[in-house]
């Protein structure tokens, strides 16, 4: 899986998480940058993505993670 790939499935993710069509993600993003990003749809994220990608994160990788990049380097390494 390239790494547009994730990022296409992401933004997918993102969208639905969020109920927004018009995110779209890149290794930059942070819950900063997507108004309704807070701990609770932290944990729903989370749970997508893991979900559409068939990946578990560790509980000390969620809570280290500091932009989307991150992200996507671990899916990367587990995908």
């Amino acid at each position: 899986m390239t790494e547009q790939e994730i990022y296409d499935r992401l933004n997918e993710v993102f969208r639905d998480v969020f109920d927004e069509d018009d995110i779209e993600v890149n290794a930059d993003t942070t819950a900063d940058d997507i108004e309704d990003w807070d701990s609770l749809a932290h944990i729903n994220l989370i749970a997508a993505v893991e979900d559409e990608f068939g990946v578990r994160f560790k509980m000390g990788e969620v809570s280290s993670m500091k932009n989307v990049g991150e992200m996507v380097e671990i899916i990367k390494e587990r995908a």
